[in-house]
């Protein structure tokens, strides 16, 4: 049998249910992996609440869109893995190549990665490198990729080029280590001096506290002298936008991504601002942020891990925000 955890779509992080399921069978394409690890995004959040309609299958789905684990039985005609082979589901699990993103996202759409046993597309894995655990490797397919698409999908990221990521949750967290080890210099905010020590630790260059200074974005302008934000990575959403704006470079970009503080800000009247939507990234992207990964050694950062019979708590957590990069499941 396998533990399954599953989410009742708009009942809350209490009416989240574990129970005994059957261990699949692959069918032709199809490959069964026994999933070690798992983390948590804010959209998990969005489906369990409801809070953006339309993103969670209903009445139910098992949820969380990033895992890792270990292939154990192949369907016919699979020649893209095998038994034994450590592997990450990507998040769109038909999204390979291209700007068409498909329907298919885990923990949304289809059923995710909160359980020990799962049938996946078998195109739709990615090898896990031996440099990763499971955990860091379970770090990757939304919250890392999403931070990838922003740095180098439509403007790349070149050396001297300051980026502007705000929080520090599993996005900023990714873009700060992606960022500089693509040699960008870059600046974090947060309401935690104790989290921003935590971000110079990982090389961030400069740190402002939104709490203390209510004018973040003129603390920013200040530190950075004559300099300009060539990239942001918009976690926040409208309520930021125009202060976003205001420090970009004239050939910067705006990396819309979230919406922590309500809104989106992708459908704001640009004016001269180049809005770049990110939707996390397909299957070729991955491979490709995982290959600089391990060329550059980084360490993808996880904080905290619970038991998956401790899912709501980890829920809970990840809605508290006290946390530094990703909050994550050990599914063992």
């Amino acid at each position: 049998m396998a533990r399954t955890a599953r989410v009742h779509t708009g009942k809350g992080i209490a009416a989240i249910t574990l129970e005994d399921q059957p261990v699949p069978e692959p069918g032709p394409g199809e490959a069964l992996v026994r999933l070690t690890a798992a983390t948590l995004n804010y959209r998990d959040l969005l489906v369990v609440n409801r809070t953006l309609p339309g993103i969670g299958r209903e009445p139910d789905v098992v949820p969380l869109s990033c895992g890792a684990g270990e292939v154990i039985a192949v369907g016919a005609g699979v020649t893209r893995v095998k038994p034994g082979e450590r592997v990450v589901p990507i998040f769109a699990q038909s999204w390979l190549t291209g700007t068409e993103h498909s329907d298919d996202m885990l923990g949304g759409a289809i059923d995710g990665t909160a359980r020990q046993y799962g049938v996946f597309s078998a195109e739709g894995l990615t090898h896990t490198p031996d440099e990763l655990g499971d955990l860091e490797a379970a770090t990757l397919p939304c919250a890392a990729l999403t931070s990838w698409s922003a740095l180098t999908a439509f403007r790349a990221t070149e050396p001297g080029d300051w980026v502007l990521a705000h929080g520090t949750g599993g996005v900023s967290i990714a873009a700060l280590q992606l960022a500089k080890a693509m040699g960008a210099r870059v600046a974090i905010t947060s309401s935690s001096d104790a989290k921003l020590a935590r971000a110079r630790a990982f090389g961030a260059d400069l740190t402002v506290n939104y709490r203390t200074a209510p004018d973040w974005a003129a603390a920013i302008r200040s530190e950075l002298g004559g300099d300009r934000i060539a990239n942001v990575i918009d976690t926040v959403g409208a309520s930021q936008f125009a202060d976003n704006a205001a420090l970009l470079a004239d050939d910067g970009q705006l990396s819309a991504i979230g919406m922590l503080g309500a809104q989106f800000s992708w459908g704001e009247d640009a004016g001269a601002v180049d809005i770049a939507r990110i939707g996390v990234g397909n299957r070729q992207q991955h491979e490709a942020m995982t290959a600089f990964i391990v060329q550059h050694r980084i360490r993808p950062v996880v904080d905290v891990v619970y038991d998956l019979e401790r899912i709501g708590d980890a829920y809970r957590h990840l809605e508290s925000g006290r946390f530094f990069g990703k909050v994550a499941l050990s599914l063992l």
